[in-house]
C-alpha cells in the first residue's frame, strides 16, 4: 500500500476514532465522567475526524492539501490549548482550584453558548481532579500527546503526498 494523500488522512481518521472510542470506554466501562473540558477536547477529535475523512474523500491536489492541514492543525491545536489548561488546572495548588460548577447539560440549557464556553474555558474543581493516570501521566497529558502527534501526522501528510 502506498502512502498516497487519501490513505495518509484515512489513518489521521482512524486514529481520532479509536481515541474517541478510547474516551467512551473510560466513561462507559471504567466509569471516569468527563469534565467539560474533557467532552471539548472530544470535540477537538471529533472535528480533526470530520477534516481528516472529508479531505480522504476528496482527495484534493496541492492547495485543498494545503486547505485541509489547515483546518485540522486549527481544530488540533485547539485541542493542544484545551489540554493545555486542563493540565494546568490538574496542577493548581487546593486552595486555588476553581469551585465546582453546574453540570454542562444545565449550562447548555439555560446560559447562552458563549457564556457556555467562557465558563467552561476558565475551568472548574472538577476539571482540576486527577481520576486516572497511566505511567503517572493523567488523561489530559496523553490527550495533549495525541494532539501533537496528529499535527505532526498533517505536516508529515502533506510533505510527503507531494503531487
Amino acid at each position: 500500500m502506498s502512502l498516497n494523500y487519501r490513505t495518509l488522512n484515512l489513518v489521521g481518521f482512524v486514529s481520532c476514532v479509536l481515541l474517541l472510542v478510547s474516551a467512551l470506554i473510560m466513561q462507559h466501562v471504567f466509569e471516569l465522567e468527563p469534565c467539560p473540558l474533557c467532552i471539548f477536547q472530544r470535540v477537538a477529535f471529533m472535528a480533526a475526524a470530520a477534516i481528516f475523512l472529508v479531505a480522504a474523500i476528496h482527495n484534493p491536489q496541492s492547495t485543498g492539501q494545503k486547505v485541509y492541514t489547515f483546518l485540522n492543525l486549527a481544530a488540533l491545536i485547539s485541542g493542544v490549548g484545551l489540554a493545555l489548561r486542563h493540565i494546568w488546572l490538574q496542577n493548581l495548588p487546593a486552595d486555588k482550584v476553581p469551585s465546582c460548577g453546574p453540570g454542562l447539560d444545565y449550562m447548555l440549557e439555560v446560559l447562552p453558548f458563549t457564556d457556555v464556553i467562557n465558563t467552561v474555558l476558565k475551568g472548574s474543581g472538577e476539571c482540576a481532579e486527577v481520576s486516572w493516570t497511566f505511567l503517572g501521566l493523567s488523561i489530559p497529558w496523553w490527550t495533549l500527546f495525541a494532539y501533537i502527534a496528529l499535527c505532526a501526522w498533517c505536516i508529515f501528510s502533506l510533505k510527503i503526498s507531494k503531487r
